[in-house]
């Protein structure tokens, strides 16, 4: 029985060191673990946008890298604030549709992203989305915000401590450490997660209507955080839930449609 005893106990303790090391590894390489900042930049000129700049803007100690182009008489711009992988410039695609439909654009790389030296951090992503937000600000032009993913995470802050028109959120997750807890509801990711970016509590002080973007077959983030994170907004314009539309099918499954005649309905508003 003794022997028992002690078989039961090693097997506990060595349990408890294992456990002990994967929280301790998820700690000191959550960073590594939560950002995917690696991928191909796509030149400006490689892209049909003619009108764009390339631009520049201080935030912090160094500069955030970007493109910018004026919207038409009448029309809003937009700020669209990346998702996790890459650069944004993979997604000019949808910038060319903006344009091509009268809207202007700003749309960068965080710092530590391809287009922006620095280390990537929550601090920093906010830094840098307010910085953006307030160099398009001097340009004159009504601003709505845009934030996919990740981006939904600086896009709510933003919104919260800033004027826009309008916020939409394209695959919002609750809180970072919301999703992790989904991902991993073994482990204390509350606890040891740095980057929470806490959408749920940012959202409470948007003032500006907000949309709500998910599908129901997102494996990323699951859409019960779209719904969740509008069920908490103040002021509520619409909840477009596409049924088995995964992360990245939105934008194929007609989510310009949506954001257009969402602009308008702000733009409409005193």
């Amino acid at each position: 029985m003794k022997l028992l005893v002690r078989i039961v106990l090693l097997a506990v303790m060595a349990l408890v060191i294992v456990y002990a090391g994967v929280v301790g590894y998820m700690y000191v390489n959550q960073r590594a673990l939560q950002y995917d900042p690696t991928g191909a930049i796509t030149l400006l000129a490689d892209t049909p946008l003619r009108a764009a700049a390339a631009v520049s803007i201080v935030s912090g100690e160094g500069a955030i890298n970007g493109w910018y182009q004026a919207p038409g008489a009448g029309k809003p711009l937009i700020i669209y604030l990346k998702g996790n992988a890459g650069s944004f410039s993979d997604e000019h695609k949808r910038f060319e549709q903006f344009v091509a439909d009268g809207y202007g654009f700003l749309s960068f790389d965080y710092r530590g992203f391809p287009m922006s030296p620095g280390q990537i951090s929550q601090a920093g992503i906010l830094e840098d989305a307010t910085a953006a937000f307030d160099w398009a600000q001097q340009k004159g032009f009504p601003i709505v915000i845009w934030g996919r993913s990740l981006g939904t995470g600086p896009a709510s802050y933003v919104a919260s401590v800033r004027d826009a028109k309008a916020l939409l959120l394209e695959t919002p997750f609750l809180s970072a450490a919301t999703v992790g807890a989904e991902r991993y509801p073994y482990l204390p990711v509350a606890l040891v997660m740095q980057d929470q970016f806490e959408v749920n509590q940012w959202i409470l002080d948007v003032d500006e209507p907000v949309l709500v973007a998910h599908g129901t077959g997102d494996r990323t983030i699951d859409v019960s955080n779209g719904q969740r994170v509008y069920d908490l907004a103040p002021n509520k314009d619409e909840l477009w839930i596409v049924p088995g539309a995964d992360h990245g099918d939105l934008w194929d499954r007609g989510i310009w449609q949506h954001a257009t005649a969402f602009f308008e309905r702000a733009m409409a508003r005193p």
